[in-house]
């Protein structure tokens, strides 16, 4: 026995019994000539929702459709049944007299999962639903595996995400969360589309991991050996952009970060970037409270959303505060009048030896302010907020603020202690980001390996002139998981990345 033929042979003993049945029937199809999987192509006139709809017109008017079977409840010479498509659930009704004895005998044997192709007239059954009449009917495709059953569905969280299509089968809810995420990246395109931003496309491999934060992924370039890595960010192509002329740009797409994997985390995500030339963060703080606002009214008719049994306001102005008068409000430590020895006994106070990647001693005044209010703040943020003027320290790719060079116009925005977006008044002096992009170096010769790298294609471009610009980045899985009330990001992401099953 060949090895191919070994295989074959344990997946058929893995076979569950009725795993097993619906083998033998498509055998039986496949010897009597009527083989499913030699169906090339189905005519559909209509779908669920278009029948239903327009339902009055239809009566009597011959139409096709073509959907999964999810319910059969045939006894003697009639009965009803239900397909399901892409819009929804339809009703078959199917009778001896219209199908003839030897059809009705087959769809008798047909299992739930199956796919067919239908044909007959729109009718109102007698309880007020809408229904075709079947006149006749083929299998399409036979289902090999069973549905999970129809009433506790699929409901082990690992195996729905590993068996995506069979979620989105059994659980609709799914179904329409995934269909609202298409949505809501459709508006956001919308939105910026209609006031003149251009969208682009910016590698996703490159030399230099930039523009963020983050542990890459590393692969190999063979032809011309060297590592690349899965972009962390799309930041600094779209910087070089606006050098170029391009004065709105934006670049929707996944982002990689080789990062851990929990509810608000995953390895692969949808981010979009945006840059607008001649504003500062301000304006992209009024950007993002219209731009969040506006898709939800527009995908849900709404600006009040409630998300985890909790009422959330997304209407415009959002709270503005900055992180120094947020901890200040929570610790009573005002952070503009101490200084760097006070701040690291008020961290060594309040036992936070394991916020930091090195010793307290050796972290500065900023790095202890942005702990203390990961620590004591964001996840009492519950409303729309924007936490405004961030530490230089943390910020290098962005300018010092106005009147106080101890911190950045740099702000997060949050919403139900989550980080939603990031934005800045993006530094467009060539000198200070080098001596930026140096100090960052230096962190990662200590072993900060998120530490950003330099890159001197990045840094030419500034050189040749970058104008005042407003950047901002925003998390569309974060925003996709609020709008539909998803708990975890992988109830929102189609396939999340999730160990291999051995």
């Amino acid at each position: 026995m060949t090895n191919e033929e070994n295989n074959i042979r344990e997946h058929e003993i893995r076979l569950s019994e009725q795993e097993m049945q619906r083998r033998e029937k498509l055998k039986a199809l496949q010897d009597a000539g009527q083989d499913p999987f030699d169906v090339y192509k189905v005519e559909v006139t209509h779908n669920s929702t278009e029948i239903k709809e327009n339902h009055e017109a239809l009566e009597g008017v011959k139409i096709k459709t073509a959907g999964r079977l999810m319910r059969k409840r045939v006894q003697g010479k009639a009965g009803f049944s239900d397909i399901h498509d892409r819009e929804g659930k339809l009703q078959l009704y199917i009778k001896l007299d219209n199908v003839g004895e030897e059809k009705l005998k087959f769809f008798k044997t047909l299992d739930l999962g199956d796919w067919i192709s239908v044909e007959g007239e729109v009718f109102i059954t007698r309880t007020g639903e809408v229904s075709l009449q079947v006149s006749s009917f083929e299998l399409i495709a036979k289902a090999l595996k069973p549905l999970p059953d129809k009433w506790h569905g699929l409901q082990d969280a690992d195996l729905r995400y590993r068996q995506r299509e069979v979620d989105l089968i059994v659980n609709p809810d799914v179904k329409e969360k995934m269909i609202k995420r298409t949505k809501i990246i459709r508006e956001i395109r919308n939105y910026l589309d209609e006031r003149g931003y251009l969208e682009v496309e910016t590698p996703i491999l490159s030399p230099i991991a930039g523009g963020a934060a983050a542990r890459p992924f590393v692969t190999h370039h063979n032809s011309l050996d060297i590592d690349m890595y899965l972009r962390i960010a799309t930041e600094l192509y779209l910087k070089r952009l606006i050098v170029g002329g391009f004065e709105k740009v934006y670049d929707m797409g996944k982002n990689f970060r080789n990062e851990g994997i929990d509810y608000k985390h995953n390895p692969e995500f949808t981010m979009i970037e945006l840059y607008e030339a001649y504003s500062d963060y301000n304006d992209m703080m009024d950007l993002t409270e219209d731009l969040v606002s506006s898709v939800a009214q527009k995908v849900l008719g709404t600006m009040k959303i409630t998300y985890e049994e909790t009422e959330i306001d997304l209407t415009p102005p959002w709270r503005r505060a900055t992180m120094a008068e947020l901890v200040k409000e929570a610790t009573g430590i005002d952070f503009d009048a101490i200084t760097v020895e006070e701040a690291h006994e008020a961290a060594r106070e309040n036992h936070m030896k394991d916020d930091f990647k090195y010793d307290i001693e050796h972290t500065s005044k900023g790095d202890v302010l942005n702990a203390m209010f990961e620590r004591f703040c964001e996840d009492k943020l519950i409303q729309p907020t924007f936490v405004t003027d961030y530490p230089v320290e943390i910020s290098p790719l962005t300018k010092k603020k106005r009147g106080n060079p101890e911190y950045t116009e740099r702000f997060e925005g949050f919403i139900f202690g989550r980080e939603i977006c990031n934005a800045y008044s993006e530094l467009n002096d060539p000198i200070v980001q080098r001596e930026r992009f140096n100090q960052q170096a230096g962190e990662r010769e200590l072993g900060d390996d998120e530490a950003y790298m330099i890159d001197e294609e990045f840094m030419s471009a500034l050189e040749t002139g970058m104008p005042p610009t407003g950047g901002l980045g925003i998390g569309v899985d974060r925003i996709v998981m609020f709008l539909t009330d998803a708990h975890s990001i992988r109830d929102i992401i189609l396939f999340p990345t999730m160990k291999p099953q051995e």
